[in-house]
């Protein structure tokens, strides 16, 4: 009987695990892609303040961002179609990885945006 729980209990644990690297991989998908479309926004900030230069940096990093998201997806797409735990957890963590890139280049991007907005700001303020 003990025998008997201890594998519905394996099996419990395993399953629980699946789901949540596949949440994991998806939530940072999502993250991923919303840190792509702010990077994209503040490239657009940027393209309106005319500095070119803080406009091509932004765009540069929103790509960058664009290309961490697409990364992220696919990443994830690929941790419910394995049955190996341990690759599991590794594409999950690559996913979170790629969106963590994501966050990098959004960053930059809005720097350079605000790089733009600075130089741009005659009012003092």
């Amino acid at each position: 009987m003990n025998t008997a729980k201890t594998l519905i209990a394996l099996g419990f644990a395993t399953a629980l695990a699946a789901c949540t690297n596949a949440d994991q991989a998806n939530q940072s998908a999502q993250d991923a892609a919303e840190s792509a479309t702010e990077a994209r926004e503040a490239a657009q900030n940027a393209q309106a303040t005319g500095d070119m230069a803080a406009a091509d940096s932004a765009r540069a990093a929103a790509d960058a961002a664009d290309a961490a998201a697409d990364a992220s997806a696919y990443i994830a797409g690929q941790v419910d179609g394995s049955d190996d735990m341990t690759r599991r957890e590794d594409l999950s963590d690559a996913a979170e990885k790629a969106a963590d890139s994501a966050e990098q280049a959004q960053d930059a991007a809005e720097e350079a945006s605000a790089a733009a907005d600075a130089k741009n700001n005659t009012d003092g303020m």
